[in-house]
């Protein structure tokens, strides 16, 4: 049964590391990418609540949050109600006080993002991001726990008592008792939505995960079904969940380094290595060994875990160069700002300059809703395009920068037919009809 896990789940890790293109293609890449999920809540897709929905699920599923769900359905009294339709009722505010917390503490984390502005985007911070997410895929491998003081949480655990108001305080306070395992998820999650500064993000993301999350609660307090037997496949989601960590903390860390782009083949066949890699290493026993068990298992575990997330890294920078290669062949930049001015005043045209960075989101969101499309693109026919990439900070585009005031990316500006700089100017990612609007007003 072990080897036939092992198989699905390899199979799995290859399907979704071949779809990664397509995430990326309509998605944003990058330290703050979110694999299409700011994408699809942007355009109302279901699917991104889904998502959120799932990872809630999962986490219900680890160790430190399923052996509680009967004792606490039977502390706030839904197992000992009068009426299913009582049950229910008590059920539900339960996990409603889950979900009050959890799109508090998303919000609170935007709003935080937003307060930091452009620091949230520097390469420095996003490294400081990188490594929390390898911190809390430890915890998840077992390295440690986050755990509250045992009287701390006893007192936690008994927060209003039976009855309605018991369900919904004791919904209020179920991420923390449930720390050692929703502590990892909960602290990358909200990490990702400081980093993207989206209140609609944060709620989008949180709300869903806290209903996933309170599932279980609702349908055992409502139902009464039985749950499987708490074993070992609880480890196996600890350990899909710390694979996922390490992953994105190294998809952050790969566009931290520029000099590692090369490396990353625009081929088609590159997906399916990279999908075959950490396939491989879901066979080698990334997932279902522990690094708790011997010398010759945790090496295992080791070797596969490095070609599992070795695999999915490799996958996402290869969709991520199949992806700018799209753009180049759809949008020429020149790269040069001087040159481009000059060029721009010789020839009597309006100039486009766009402060761009490999890490920062919000650029690769304004090159795939304004830039990419086709009425953008014959509206900036008549001017001159000039890209400042910011990815390295070096002092000829920092003296750029300082010259045109650029105080975060993405800002674009815009330079008349005269030569002179207009004051307005395009902050932040924008769609495309209101870059129309702005390309438009430029003589």
């Amino acid at each position: 049964m072990k080897i036939l896990s092992r198989i699905v789940l390899a199979l799995a890790v290859f399907a979704a590391v071949l779809w990664l293109p397509e995430l990326v293609g309509t998605g944003t890449t990058g330290p703050t990418g979110d694999l299409a999920l700011g994408d699809l809540l942007g355009r109302g897709s279901w699917m991104a609540y889904v998502v959120a929905f799932g990872g809630g699920v999962l986490t219900s599923l680890t160790p430190c949050v399923y052996p509680l769900i009967p004792i606490t359905v039977s502390i706030f009294g839904a197992r000992k109600a009068g009426s299913r339709g009582e049950a229910a009722l008590l059920s539900g505010l339960y996990v409603l006080g889950i979900a009050v917390t959890y799109s508090g503490l998303g919000v609170a984390a935007a709003l935080t993002g937003k307060a930091f502005g452009s620091v949230m985007q520097n390469g420095w911070v996003m490294g400081g991001v990188a490594l929390v997410l390898v911190v809390m895929s430890f915890s998840m491998f077992g390295a440690f726990e986050l755990a509250l003081p045992s009287g701390l949480q006893a007192r936690l655990t008994s927060v209003g008592g039976t009855g309605r108001a018991g369900a919904f305080a004791m919904g209020l306070v179920a991420g923390v008792i449930a720390a050692p395992c929703t502590g990892p998820v909960l602290a990358a999650a909200l990490t990702f939505i400081a980093a993207k500064g989206s209140v609609g993000l944060g709620l989008a993301i949180m709300f869903p995960y806290a209903l996933g999350m309170g599932l279980l609660f609702f349908l055992l307090g409502a139902f009464s079904i039985a749950l499987p037997k708490s074993g070992a496949w609880m480890e196996l989601v600890k350990s899909i969940f710390g694979a996922a960590l390490l992953a994105m903390a190294g998809i952050y860390l790969k566009d931290l380094l520029p000099g590692l782009r090369p490396i990353f083949s625009a081929l088609p066949a590159a997906a399916v290595i990279a999908g075959l890699v950490a396939g491989a290493g879901v066979l080698f026993g990334a997932l279902h060994h522990s690094f708790h068990g011997g010398p010759e298992e945790r090496a295992w575990k080791a070797l596969g875990l490095t070609l599992l997330v070795g695999g999915v890294i490799y996958g996402a920078g290869a969709a991520g160069a199949r992806e700018r290669v799209r753009a180049a062949a759809g949008f020429t930049w020149l790269h040069a700002e001087p040159e481009a001015v000059a060029q721009a005043r010789a020839e009597g045209r309006p100039v486009i300059v766009d402060f761009w960075a490999e890490w920062c989101t919000a650029c690769k969101e304004l090159d795939k809703i304004a830039w990419a499309d086709p009425r953008v693109r014959e509206a900036a026919a008549r001017f001159v395009k000039v890209k400042v990439d910011g990815t390295e900070e070096r002092p000829d585009i920092q003296a750029i920068q300082e010259r045109y005031q650029v105080q975060g990316m993405p800002t674009v500006v815009f330079i008349d037919s005269a030569g002179r700089q207009l004051p307005e100017r395009i902050i932040g990612a924008v769609d495309a009809e209101e870059m129309l609007q702005r390309l438009g007003a430029v003589q």
